[in-house]
């Protein structure tokens, strides 16, 4: 008897070997159009773009970018950086280590997108397109050149797969329809990254700090955008931006360097996030800022229990509020039943560990269920938590959280004598309120990552792991899977609880309807959940992105109204299909997801 074994198969390539672009122009023509595309575009921000400063951002004044402007300014350099590297012009290959050609294309779709949605929202409200100075049609002619002299650089295109000639019409339409897919994204296909040469340590240390200042930057205009159309502006450039220079190899040869130094980025990233306060003239981003890391923080929680450990809970939220009711009742509240007024590190402490307790009592007789049983008792107790602080309302239970209304009037908190309700000065700089409360929020979330870090390397957290791959052979193994899942569920209600002392003092008052399994609103069970399938699951940075975008996003997207929650869906649904794996997966996580990828020499725990 024989076998037969097969390997992964990959795309079958032209026997012919020959190379060409998606669009008829000579590469070497298409190479020089999208790289002076590129620099056009740079000298048309400088020029004005509309004759009246109605339009958001002032568009009007020559020689100084203003709104849209800087953001093609930015797209139109990339493209010109990136076309110039294609060149091999000494200096610039190090932003193209897995080659140039496909990072250009998504530079010139970023500068292309922005402009020509600029251009479209000057002609809807000014009233058509002769309101466009000369330099917005440059920006549209010089965008439009290098996109189309992007896409006629040459790449390998696919063979195409044979088809059954008695295949109906319909059959044949989906065929060749896969064939394009297939040919458009191995246009856009990035190559394999050249060895790096290697760098003394300190010198790989100012890259990271770079990156992170870089980062900081990004995350400080974007949080920071004052109308409607520059904020979409601004997702449009910053989505083709990371593209670019994911496939241009630049953002794996940095989680190189990151994974390299962990330390040295965890402190790095916490240092950066530090100074956000710092500069911003006022509050008011201050207080997205907070609750972006309210949010964050819970969600790492529970990327322990769905991440590493593979449980699904549909409630977690109902232990961010049982640290909140905990935190607000020994707060010194008037509206709390009791008169007791405990410091801040003793109430974070009784609400980590009250709802830790919750955690091993909702767990202990429920964790010996799998899958779709054990989501549905978590959602189960989402909602007996909401429903029964709702109902101690002295009538209809006994008289603890004052029913609907809440526990309100929450005093701010006071530690060392420090009042975090006022503003403060600090090496000249003034910090508000909400300023305070991030700093203090961003202690409380650097805790809760170490602590997922350490028991993530730890032994209990490659039983986890173990679990999570197979709980079947976990248990034949020899793992105790009843008292590891029950770990996990613990310390993630512990970690939501501590979120939720934080959050007691931030919001004033404490209500049953800010725990709920959905809501426009975030933070609530599905919201958690999506934020840590949609950054990358068992990962560290992938549900603090993932927290961000889901609590920024909607919040920038009001001017939709009613259609806010329909793209902000749409928008999650083309990302599940498109990138399943989450924004910043592991590399095991990856590799399910995209079985034609290369498989790395080692994999670990947490991927490569």
């Amino acid at each position: 008897m024989t076998t037969q074994t097969t390997s992964p198969q990959t795309p079958a390539k032209d026997p012919s070997g020959a190379t060409s672009g998606l669009i008829g122009i000579p590469p070497h023509l298409g190479r020089a159009l999208a790289t002076g595309g590129g620099i056009l575009t740079v000298i048309s921000a400088f020029l004005a773009w509309t004759w009246t400063s109605a339009f958001p951002g002032d568009l009007t004044v020559y020689g100084y970018p203003g709104g849209l402007q800087v953001l093609v300014l930015v797209g139109g350099a990339l493209t010109a950086l990136l076309g110039l590297a294609s060149y091999g012009i000494k200096g610039l290959r190090w932003l193209a280590p897995a080659g140039a050609d496909s990072a250009i294309k998504l530079a010139a779709l970023a500068a292309f997108a922005t402009t020509w949605y600029t251009i479209i929202a000057i002609s809807a409200q000014l009233g058509g397109l002769a309101n466009l100075e000369p330099g917005g049609w440059v920006a549209a002619i010089a965008t439009l050149t290098a996109l189309l002299g992007a896409l006629s650089l040459p790449y390998e295109r696919p063979a195409p797969d044979p088809f059954d000639p008695e295949d109906t019409a319909w059959e044949q339409f989906r065929h060749k329809a896969r064939h394009n897919r297939t040919i458009v994204k191995a246009a856009f296909a990035s190559g394999t990254a050249t060895p790096a040469r290697k760098l003394p340590a300190y010198a790989e240390i100012l890259i990271i700090v770079a990156a992170l200042a870089l980062g900081l930057i990004v995350f400080t205009y974007g949080i920071g955008t004052e109308y409607d159309e520059l904020f979409v502006g601004f997702l449009i450039t910053a989505g083709f931006g990371f593209a670019a220079a994911a496939k241009a190899g630049l953002v794996g040869r940095i989680s190189a360097l990151t994974g390299k130094h962990r330390n040295v980025t965890m402190i790095g990233a916490f240092a950066a996030a530090a100074a956000f306060p710092f500069t911003q003239s006022d509050d008011q981003y201050a207080t997205i800022g907070v609750y972006i890391l309210i949010f964050a923080t819970v969600a790492l929680g529970l990327n322990i229990v769905v991440g590493l450990a593979g449980l699904l809970d549909l409630g977690y939220v109902a232990f961010l509020g049982v640290g909140a009711y905990t935190a607000a009742m020994v707060s010194g509240s008037p509206s709390s039943p009791f008169d007791i007024h405990l410091p801040f590190w003793a109430s974070a402490l009784l609400g980590a560990a009250v709802a830790m307790v919750f955690g091993v009592l909702i767990g202990a007789p429920t964790l010996r269920l799998r899958g779709d049983y054990l989501a549905i008792v978590t959602l189960g107790f989402g909602e007996i938590f909401r429903i029964g602080v709702l109902n101690m309302d002295g009538t209809s239970g006994p008289d603890i959280t004052n029913g609907s209304n809440g526990i309100s009037s929450i005093p701010n908190l006071n530690i060392l004598g420090f009042d975090f309700g006022q503003e403060h000065t600090i090496a000249g700089f003034t910090i508000a309120r909400f300023a305070n409360y991030f700093l203090l929020m961003l202690l409380i979330t650097l805790v809760v990552v170490v602590v997922f870090r350490r028991s993530g390397d730890s032994r209990i957290g490659r039983a986890w792991v173990a679990i999570r791959e197979d709980e079947t052979a976990a248990l034949a193994m020899g793992i105790n899977g009843f008292r590891v899942k029950l770990i996990a569920f613990a310390l993630g209600a512990a970690l939501a609880g501590l979120a939720g002392t934080v959050q007691a003092h931030v919001t004033y008052t404490v209500t049953p309807e800010q725990y709920q399994f959905a809501h426009v609103v975030p933070p609530n069970s599905a919201f958690l959940l999506a934020a840590v399938v949609l950054g990358g699951m068992g990962t560290i940075s992938g549900p603090l992105v993932g927290a961000a975008l889901l609590y920024l996003i909607p919040a920038k997207l009001q001017f939709l109204g009613d259609y806010q929650l329909f793209a902000f869906g749409l928008a999650l649904v083309l990302l599940m299909r498109f990138r399943p794996e989450g924004l910043i997966p592991n590399r095991r996580r990856q590799l399910e997801f995209h079985e034609e990828a290369e498989a790395p020499t080692v994999l670990s725990k947490a991927g490569a």
